[in-house]
């Protein structure tokens, strides 16, 4: 199997380094500037390519700085090791071409674009916002709003329509008539209707920009001015506000209970966590009751134990709940979210956090904030400035002069023999002429209404502006920005690497198997199976159940309610399959095909005018159709055909499972606890119930924490070497690091390294 990587690459060059054999470096002196094409020290090299002791450094420094042995004399020859595979493979990948293929190059440009991004902002600004944000997020308001639409680009006509309109509204408000009520007879939110415009609490960074500078700016009792945001224009009330309720921690109980389940199973998760709360509140203890009936794999042996977390961080269902618990030790009545349901716990509760905490994840979330664009409109005046921007009006002349009316229809055409070289404006010595910004009006028009096409012109010009600034400053960040420079490499030799380990490595591993099975031959005494216990475990409330159990056990299939298929009557005596006893045994495909478990029984029964023959001729003609649509005849069974009571015939389809963990749903029909089954094959320290008993077939029962516990172990195999397809993921990995130490020996005897200790001495001493 391919090994799993994040689908960005942002530490891409760490993990490929980690993955890496060392091997042993040959070393000698430093080479002179003279002998290299820079002037920079060289600490090593790999054939005739040198490794600059400057890039080295910025490297090493950025995984390495933390550990322990950092700028050990060790540390740094180890990674520097790590580091010449690195660069080896990535000139393999140049020497391949891979860095000239078009979809190589897409790549890089997208994820290029991405890191720019954090360069591409005002920092001062950033900060501003970021504070402000902070502050904002000491306090939660709680309002409601107004709203009449109307979109940022609408006509001149219609925006005065709903300026006066939502005017209108707010003087109405202002002479003291139900807000609630106004939102309900006038707002164009949807969901006014329903809520009254209520909006419930909210803080900062939760709603766009204007509407929350317009919410904490307006005091409590009163009506803000109009705000215009991207939906239209609103007008709020400010009921109230209250200080955060900062963060929580709490542990919870999950009965599972997913979109898709069945009606029976629904029910009976519902029954089972009211049962669970039931047991909470009586008393009896959350941890052994978590670890015994939660679904929840990652906590429910932490006693159900959460990472603390602040609103916006979990389903809204869960989180409402969980703020409303007030002291530790309280407990909710079960909540459902899409996971299932939850029985909830408070355990502490904390302030919101310092503004040094919270600071890189609010950036974060300021600069994709509505409230970027205050950002954007300072970096743009700076860079005006910086950049030396400089208009040539004759041009902006002849520019504006091609407006017409095709403009503000959206096929404004430009006729390719026309050229129009003079210059529009200037960025440092970089020129900008009419000829490109009606290239740029001709790619990002489109129609128009309420505007001449002269503004229209004027407003595509200032856009054309600030994408050329913007487009400028991202052409020279690699000369303003060392770090940015870096981080492009590191991407951009990363996507070789990833492409190229592809081809050698991780693809030939999985492809390649008569080589796998080859090197699993060789191998196989690594693959084994300790000795393990087949084994089924029924964890029971009471010695009464158990003996119920037992009973049960005795069958060899065990009736499920669902699939329910309805049974479809005929009165043909033709054994040929109807239509109707088609659909219905189409209807039965999916689950067969979904659970191996699964057992389908045909039973038929015939009219006065047929006998048992026939009425068997049919059902074995339904497993023939079925068996044509590749379900196993070993699945498919029969019951004795018997009489119908009112002389007509019928066929039913009848579901059976083998697994005994259908037996929940039986058991747990009235009370949820009372049984739970798990079957699988435990090596020793995998279970601790099939651990404490004796590891020969038969049954054991055990009771701890007030359960009964019913081991029964069909059969125990002895340790023995795993087949290929047992060991067929872990043996893959294995092959993948084989046939990369292959690769890393042949690159070394093509790339021959060389460790300069003088450069590597003074990285010790620095």
């Amino acid at each position: 199997m391919h090994k799993v990587y994040t689908d960005t690459m942002k530490n891409f060059v760490a993990a490929a380094f980690a993955v890496m054999a060392l091997h042993a470096c040959k070393s000698g002196k430093s080479p002179s500037s003279s002998t290299t094409a820079s002037t920079e020290p060289v600490i090593a090299r790999y054939g005739q390519y040198p490794v600059y002791s400057p890039e080295f450094q910025y490297v090493y420094k950025k995984n390495n700085a933390n550990a322990q042995d950092a700028y050990s004399n060790q540390s740094i020859k180890d990674y520097l090791n790590l580091y010449l595979n690195f660069k080896m493979k990535v000139k393999e990948a140049e020497e391949l071409g891979l860095d000239t293929a078009s979809s190589f190059k897409k790549e890089l440009e997208g994820y290029r674009k991405q890191l720019a991004q954090p360069y591409l902002t005002e920092k001062s600004v950033t900060e501003q916002l970021t504070r402000e944000a902070y502050e904002r997020m000491k306090t939660e308001v709680h309002a409601a709003h107004i709203l009449i639409n109307v979109g940022p680009d609408a006509d001149p006509a219609d925006t005065l329509k709903a300026w006066n309109k939502i005017s209108d509204i707010r003087k109405k408000a202002l002479a003291g008539e139900n807000f609630n009520k106004l939102a309900s007879a006038y707002s164009e939110d949807p969901s006014a209707k329903k809520n009254g415009g209520d909006l419930g609490y909210f803080t900062a960074l939760q709603m766009v920009y204007p509407f929350e500078d317009a919410a904490y700016k307006t005091p409590a009792g009163s009506i803000s001015e109009i705000v215009r945001t991207r939906f239209g224009y609103h007008i709020l009330k400010v009921f109230e506000s209250r200080p955060s309720q900062g963060q929580v921690r709490v542990a919870h109980i999950m009965v599972r209970a997913t979109s898709g389940l069945s009606a029976e199973d629904s029910v009976a998760a519902k029954q089972k966590v009211d049962e669970i709360y039931k047991r909470v509140k009586a008393g009896e203890n959350w941890e052994q009751l978590c670890n015994q009936f939660s679904d929840d794999v990652n906590s429910k042996s932490k006693g159900g134990e959460l990472p603390w977390f602040s609103v916006g961080k979990m389903i809204p269902s869960f989180e409402e709940v969980s703020f409303k618990l007030e002291n530790p030790g309280d407990i909710a009545a079960p909540v459902q979210t899409p996971y299932g349901w939850h029985v909830i716990k408070m355990l502490e509760r904390k302030k919101l956090e310092s503004y040094q905490e919270l600071e890189p994840s609010l950036k974060s979330k300021v600069s994709k904030d509505s409230r970027s664009e205050l950002n954007k409109t300072v970096m743009l005046q700076r860079l005006r400035k910086e950049n030396n921007l400089q208009e040539n009006s004759k041009g902006l002349d002849i520019a504006l002069s091609k407006a017409d009316s095709t403009l503000i229809n959206g096929a404004f055409f430009r006729s390719a023999e026309e050229k129009e070289n003079v210059e529009v404006f200037t960025i440092k010595s970089e020129k900008y002429t009419v000829n490109n910004f009606l290239d740029y009006v001709k790619a990002n028009q489109r129609p128009k209404k309420g505007i001449s096409p002269q503004q229209y012109m004027r407003q595509l010009y200032k856009d054309y502006v600030n994408a050329s600034l913007m487009a400028y400053e991202e052409a020279h960040l690699e000369e303003k920005y060392v770090d940015y420079k870096m981080l492009v490499r590191e991407y951009r030799d990363g996507i070789l690497l990833f492409q190229l380990m592809d081809d050698k490595v991780w693809s030939k591993a999985v492809e390649d198997t008569a080589g796998l099975r080859s090197f699993f031959n060789k191998n196989n005494a690594n693959y084994k199976w300790d000795t393990r216990a087949f084994a089924t475990i029924y964890n029971v409330k009471d010695q009464a159940t158990l003996e119920q159990l037992k009973k049960e056990l005795g069958t060899e299939y065990f009736a499920v309610a669902e699939p329910k298929i309805e049974a479809v009557s005929y009165d043909s005596k033709s054994v040929a399959l109807s239509t109707d006893i088609k659909k219905k045994a189409d209807q039965s495909i999916p689950a067969l095909v979904k659970d191996k478990n699964l057992i389908l029984e045909l039973a038929t029964s015939f009219g006065k005018e047929e006998n048992t023959s026939i009425a068997t001729q049919r059902a074995d003609s339904v497993k023939n159709y079925l068996v044509s649509r590749g379900i196993s005849k070993d699945r498919i069974r029969f019951a004795a055909a018997q009489k119908s009571a009112d002389g007509k015939g019928s066929l039913a389809f009848k579901f059976y499972s083998s697994s005994k963990k259908v037996l929940e749903s039986k058991f747990n029909e009235k009370a949820p606890l009372t049984l739970e089954v798990k079957e699988g094959a435990f090596q020793k320290g995998e279970n601790a119930l099939v651990d404490a008993v004796e590891w020969k077939k038969g049954s054991y029962t055990l009771e701890k924490e007030g359960r009964v516990y019913y081991v029964v172990i069909t059969k125990v195999e002895e340790a023995r070497l795993k087949t290929f397809e047992e060991s067929r993921g872990l043996s893959i990995s294995d092959y993948q690091n084989y046939l990369e130490k292959q690769w890393i020996e042949e690159l070394r005897k093509k790339y021959p390294p060389v460790v300069y200790e003088e450069e590597v001495s003074k990285m010790v001493k620095q």
